[in-house]
C-alpha cells in the first residue's frame, strides 16, 4: 500500500505522463499456439488467456482512474476556489488510492491465473497417456479382424497393461491437482475480491466526510463566501484514512484443504511408493506432473514409473508458482 502522507497530501506535483503509460504487452507468439494445446486442456487454456485480458483490463482501469484523479486536482485549483481548491486535491488523493487497489487487484488475479496454469499442465500431461491407450486398444481391435491368431495379439496386450497401469497414476495425479488447484486458485482469487471491496469502501467513506466538509452553501451576486477554515480538518481525514488502510486485516475465514496431505508426486502422501516392477515400453508416452515417480500401491500392473513424455510434449513443472504461458510443442518450434 503506497503511504497517502507520501503523495504530500496532493496528486498536483505528478506529470501527467505517469497516467499515460502503456499497458504492459501481455502478449507474445505463444498466443497463437492454442490450437496446438491437447483437447484435455484446451477449456482451460482458452479460460487462462480471457482471464489475461481480464487482468489487463484492471490494470489499465487502475491507470486511468488516477489520471482521473489527477486532472480533478488540476481543475480544482484552477476555480481559484480556495476551499474547493483544497477539498478537490484532497479527494484526489482518495480517488487515487482507490485507483491503486485496482491495480493490487490485478496482480492477485495474476496470481490466481497462475495457479490455475498448473492444472493446465497436468492435463496437457496427461493426454499423450490417454492417446498411448486408445492407440493400443485400437490396434488391438483392428488385428483381432484382421489377423484373430496374429502373436502380436498378446505383445500389444501386454503394452496395453503398462498403458492402463500409466493411465491409473495420471489420471489420479490428474483429479488430485486439479481439486487442490481450483480451490487454491479460487481462494486467491476471492480474497482479492473482497481485499479490493474493503479497502475501496474503507477510502470512499473517508471521500464522503471529505465533501462534508465543502460549504455549498448558495450565496447572492456581490456577497463574499465565508473564509475557508477547514484545511487542518481535510487533512486529519486523510491522515485518519492512511491509518485505517494501514490498519486493514482480512476479515474472511480461510477455506480449509488437505494441501499437507498431497506429496510432491501429486499423490496422497501417506501412500508409500512400493518398489518399481516394470520398465515403461519405449513407445508408450506417459505424461510428467512432477519431476519424482509416482507409484500407487496393490496390483503389480499400477506399479509403474510415471515418467517424463516422449511424444513431443514439453510441459511445466506444476511446482513451479508461476508457469509457463503455454505448453510448447516440438512441432512449433521446428515451424
Amino acid at each position: 500500500m503506497s503511504s497517502l502522507l507520501g503523495r504530500s497530501q496532493s496528486t498536483r506535483s505528478k506529470k501527467d505522463d505517469d497516467h499515460k503509460s502503456a499497458p504492459k504487452h501481455r502478449f507474445a507468439l505463444s498466443s497463437l499456439r492454442g490450437i496446438q494445446q491437447p483437447e484435455l486442456s484446451k477449456k482451460l487454456y482458452k479460460l487462462i488467456k480471457s482471464e489475461n485480458h481480464v487482468v489487463a483490463a484492471y490494470e489499465q482501469a487502475g491507470k486511468e482512474s488516477q489520471g482521473v484523479a489527477s486532472q480533478l486536482s488540476e481543475w480544482g485549483e484552477a476555480t481559484e476556489d480556495e476551499s474547493l481548491s483544497d477539498i478537490s486535491d484532497k479527494l484526489a488523493v482518495l480517488l487515487s488510492e482507490i485507483a491503486e487497489q485496482e491495480d493490487v487487484f490485478a496482480q492477485n488475479l495474476e496470481e490466481s491465473r497462475g495457479t490455475l496454469k498448473q492444472i493446465r499442465n497436468t492435463e496437457s500431461s496427461v493426454q499423450p497417456t490417454r492417446n498411448h491407450k486408445a492407440k493400443i486398444l485400437d490396434e488391438i481391435a483392428k488385428l483381432k479382424q484382421k489377423e484373430p491368431e496374429s502373436t502380436k495379439i498378446v505383445t500389444l496386450e501386454q503394452e496395453l497393461v503398462r498403458a492402463e497401469a500409466q493411465s491409473l497414476v495420471a489420471e489420479a495425479q490428474l483429479t488430485n491437482v486439479t481439486r487442490q488447484k481450483f480451490k487454491e486458485a479460487y481462494d486467491l482469487h476471492t480474497a482479492a475480491v473482497i481485499e479490493r471491496a474493503e479497502k475501496q469502501i474503507l477510502l470512499a467513506k473517508h471521500a464522503r466526510e471529505l465533501l462534508s466538509l465543502l460549504d455549498d452553501t448558495p450565496i447572492v451576486p456581490g456577497e463574499d463566501r465565508a473564509t475557508y477554515t477547514e484545511e487542518l480538518a481535510a487533512r486529519e481525514i486523510l491522515n485518519d484514512a492512511e491509518s485505517s488502510l494501514r490498519g486493514w486485516s482480512k476479515s474472511h475465514k480461510a477455506i480449509t484443504s488437505s494441501t499437507s496431505k498431497l506429496g510432491p508426486n501429486a499423490m496422497a502422501s501417506h501412500v508409500e511408493a512400493p518398489q518399481q516392477q516394470h520398465t515403461t515400453s519405449s513407445t508408450a508416452a506417459a505424461p510428467a506432473t512432477s519431476s519424482t515417480t509416482a507409484t500407487t500401491g496393490g496390483d503389480a500392473a499400477t506399479e509403474q514409473a510415471y515418467t517424463a513424455p516422449a511424444a513431443g510434449a514439453t510441459t511445466t513443472s506444476t511446482s513451479a508458482p508461476y508457469p509457463t504461458e503455454e505448453v510448447t510443442h516440438n512441432a512449433a518450434l521446428a515451424s
